[in-house]
């Protein structure tokens, strides 16, 4: 009897897998959806659509716009953005108003197949039915791009999707992320729903514990998931590396300011999102970051580095950034009151000397040149007494960097 029993058992779970290995995998063929829309709900659907920043992960480079394609690197393996134009195979062209709020809030396609978390639905559960609807309308009549999208490339057992039933179960929910700021007023309210929702700001900006979920306690106080960190953006955290909301303002709408110019994933945030917020939305994005009593920025306090680092700055880098620091319009940042340098922990500082930058274009003609990475013309022991240099003398942080740092740090 009770191997009877195990038997059932096995073969019952046997069967549920089969069923939701099937939901997840099986080929969406329901109906050809055809959109009508005016103008208008267009208009605020492309407007909604850039500032939730869908390009950035839904367009491969040299890519259709919005056709899919693009690799995001995560811990759990290789996932390739989806197409989202109305394509009736390779997109979401069979796809209703409702599939799509599902999809955007609760992170489950048409037919049941769950998606995974790198699509934030995490944040964008928020989105209120009349955005979700605007966007959807506004992709629906885009140009169909008839482009399959690569397999995820993910070690078992995390490209079974079937598991994010469990994950949801564990880390999905309603509750709104709680807010990083004080504050009441309606540019207040406002810029939390672009921070928190559309924006999903906290998928880079919060930390991850080790299943990939958000710690939303900690929501916006900084985050790594690729090489570069993203740094702590709540009102104390900006004040104290020198930002004011009218810095903060320009940064975000143009990519530059005094405190340095946006790069890496920033830099295409900037680029395919933020500058194209309303003035209003950006006062409102701002005012929420910084909270409605925005604290006083700290100011810098310069300081005397090292002799040895001195002369490698000299030699390496004041042709590009000046002998004081004080950089060169279209060519390299300040390196006084720069806000990398005034990161505490110095990652991405060091991550910089070592591999690099690419040149970068910004609105209004603005550009910055490339920076070379020095991995190979500097040993560990130099580039460490080098970022000591910079810590100490554009941002009054300890020389606290070592040569076990750096290491760590280059790429094998």
């Amino acid at each position: 009897m009770k191997k009877r029993i195990l038997l059932g058992l096995i073969v019952l779970v046997i069967l549920i897998v089969a069923v939701l290995w099937w939901r997840e995998n099986r080929r969406l063929d329901s109906p050809v959806q055809k959109v009508t829309a005016d103008a208008q709900q267009i208009e605020r659907g492309r407007y909604l659509v850039q500032a939730s920043d869908c390009a950035a992960c839904h367009t491969a480079s040299g890519g259709a716009p919005l056709a899919g394609g693009y690799a995001l690197e995560t811990p759990f393996g290789k996932i390739f953005g989806s197409n989202l134009t109305p394509a009736a195979d390779d997109g979401i062209g069979r796809w209703t108003a409702d599939n799509f709020y599902m999809a955007l809030t609760q992170g489950v396609a048409p037919g049941g197949r769950h998606l995974y978390p790198a699509m934030p639905y995490t944040s964008y559960k928020g989105v209120t039915r009349q955005d979700s609807d605007d966007m959807y309308a506004y992709l629906m009549t885009r140009p169909a791009v008839n482009q399959p999208v690569p397999d995820n490339e993910m070690p078992f057992p995390f490209n079974q999707r079937m598991a994010m039933i469990g994950w949801n179960l564990l880390f999905r929910t309603a509750d709104p992320m709680p807010a990083s700021s004080q504050g009441n007023s309606a540019d207040w309210q406002r810029g939390k729903y672009l921070t928190d929702v559309l924006g999903h700001c906290g998928e880079c900006h919060t930390p991850r514990g080790r299943l990939g979920q958000m710690e939303s306690s900690d929501n916006l106080q900084g985050g790594t998931l690729g090489r570069i960190t993203a740094p702590d953006i709540t009102p104390n955290a900006l004040a104290q590396r020198g930002w004011t909301p009218a810095d903060l303002s320009r940064f975000l709408g143009t990519g530059i300011a005094a405190q340095g110019s946006a790069f890496d994933e920033m830099h295409k945030v900037v680029n395919l999102s933020t500058r194209f917020l309303t003035p209003e939305d950006n006062r409102a994005l701002v005012t929420y970051l910084m909270g409605d009593q925005p604290p006083t920025a700290v100011p810098v306090k310069m300081g005397e580095g090292n002799d040895a680092g001195r002369i490698t700055y000299l030699d390496q880098c004041s042709g590009c950034h000046a002998a004081d620091g004080a950089g060169k319009p279209h060519v390299a940042v300040a390196m006084q009151n720069n806000a990398t340098l005034r990161q505490p922990d110095g990652r991405n500082l060091i991550i910089s000397v070592l591999d690099g930058l690419p040149a970068q274009e910004f609105p209004d003609g603005e550009s910055m040149q490339s920076m070379p990475g020095f991995a190979e013309r500097l040993n560990d022991q130099q580039i460490a007494e080098l970022v000591n240099y910079l810590r100490v003398t554009f941002a009054g942080l300890p020389a606290d960097i070592t040569p076990e740092k750096v290491k760590a740090l280059r790429k094998h």
